[in-house]
């Protein structure tokens, strides 16, 4: 390590043990199994650079001195992606925050940058804002965004970031003996899109806008969930209601950790989150009515007060959800889950009940609603939450296991090639981020096998 910092020169670097290890967590806690693997996970230093040469000066040294290097951005991921199991140096990009350019259409800025802060300039620059973003918009940083996330508030009329258009173009640095810069484009772009920065460092990144709303925050009551997840689809299908948030909650998810929201939400109802632009709003309560659900809340008719007091309602959703259960009670997890159709969502419900309170995302995939599932699960065992994730599956619903820390496991049950082959390509040593793609260590690596893969790097000192 001393060899490697040698070459650093005035590159900003931390090493105090409590800061470092700090730095080396993301959100992994949500999930005990996660909890009970990574806990020991530290690197040895945290390594900050303010430009683009600056991060191949870092990587240079890496590969030259055999360094593990595992790229930062704000840390709120939730499945380890950003912890360095192999220990060696954070890269954290938080530095490299600026905006580069903004056009009426599109975005192009640093990979630290802030989500809600790119969107403060093009909306005044422009009057655009970004189409989607996850639930930790405040602190999510738009490369972490890209090689970590899948899509998030937003995707109900968007999509997700693999879809082709959802982003324009990344500027990647690869970790050679000269490390390169590559601009990628068009299908090139999935290479390191959701890699975890496995296979290159992505410092820049440009990105679509569409256009800016002061969105209008919205809660709507139900007596049954089933009513509230049939009333998420039909606002997703209505073509002149503009929303950019629907999500159905199922009870007792609202009046047991929607704590500011409490006052609004009857006992034993169930609620759908919405966000519905200002154009659309006298429509929706139109809607909401024929529906038969009840109007709880509407940010345009909260005062000051209330609207100081209260988080939007993105907070509510997607992790945050999970998030806010988690601090009333810490024996919730959760999945992440895709569910093909209503009557899918019933069948889950009906068989697992308050065991896996009912969390849906509604979202659209190639112009067709879906049902994408954030359920809390009331953990007891690893082996139960096994037995959840089966039932899942024998019922025709797809899981993204959240408590798994590598990309295959966690939803594709096998290799991307292209990602693998990028990664021989674009960092030939595995210094980046080792022990996060399966297919670079175990090519050989059974996924129909039933097993758990696990990182020899994850091996506490001394253990066998």
């Amino acid at each position: 390590m001393a060899d490697f910092r040698a070459e650093l020169g005035d590159i900003p670097v931390e090493d105090h043990p409590r800061i470092v290890q700090q730095r080396s967590r993301d959100h992994y806690w949500y999930s005990p199994v996660l909890k009970a693997k990574l806990d020991h996970v530290t690197a040895e230093i945290v390594v900050s650079p303010r430009n683009n040469e600056e991060v191949k000066t870092i990587l240079a040294a890496a590969y030259k001195h055999g360094i593990a290097i595992t790229p930062r951005g704000a840390g709120t991921g939730n499945y380890g992606q950003a912890m360095p199991l192999s220990g060696g140096a954070m890269l954290n990009l938080m530095l490299m925050d600026q905006v580069l350019e903004i056009k009426p259409d599109r975005v192009r800025a640093q990979a630290g940058a802030i989500l809600e802060q790119i969107d403060h300039q093009t909306r005044a620059a422009v009057g655009g804002e970004l189409r989607f973003h996850p639930s930790t918009y405040r602190m999510a940083s738009l490369g972490g965004f890209i090689a970590g996330g899948s899509g998030g508030v937003g995707s109900v009329r968007w999509g997700g970031l693999r879809n082709l258009g959802s982003i324009l173009g990344l500027k990647v640095i690869t970790c050679e003996a000269v490390p390169r810069e590559l601009d990628l484009t068009g299908e090139d772009i999935l290479k390191v899109a959701h890699a975890y920065g496995t296979n290159g460092i992505i410092v820049e990144a440009e990105m679509p806008l569409t256009t800016s709303y002061d969105w209008v925050d919205m809660i709507v009551g139900f007596d049954d969930f089933m009513e509230a997840c049939r009333f998420g689809q039909a606002v997703a299908l209505q073509d002149g209601l503009l929303v950019k948030e629907v999500s159905p909650c199922a009870a007792p998810i609202p009046e047991a950790y929607f704590n500011r929201h409490k006052s609004y939400i009857k006992p034993g109802q169930s609620v759908v989150l919405l966000m519905v632009a200002p154009v659309a709003v006298d429509a929706m309560e139109l809607f909401v009515s024929h529906q038969k659900g009840e109007m709880l809340y509407r940010s345009d008719r909260a005062s000051e007060e209330e609207l100081k007091r209260l988080p939007p309602v993105y907070e509510l959703a997607w992790n945050h959800t999970t998030l806010r259960a988690l601090k009333v009670d810490p024996d919730i997890t959760y999945l992440q889950t895709r569910y093909p159709s209503v009557a899918h969502v019933e069948k889950i419900v009906g068989l697992l009940g308050d065991e896996l309170p009912m969390h849906i995302e509604i979202t659209r995939q190639d112009g067709i609603v879906t049902f994408a599932g954030l359920p809390l699960v009331r953990y007891t065992t690893e082996a139960r939450l096994e037995e959840i994730i089966a039932i899942h599956e024998a019922n025709g619903c797809d899981v993204f296991n959240p408590h798994r820390y590598t990309l295959e496991e966690g939803g594709m049950k096998r290799t991307d090639r292209k990602q693998l082959a990028f990664k021989q390509e674009a960092d030939p040593k595995g210094m980046l981020n080792p022990g996060k793609m399966i297919a670079w260590n175990d090519p050989d690596f059974d996924f129909n096998a039933g097993r758990a893969w696990l990182f020899d790097g994850l091996n506490p000192v001394g253990a066998t």
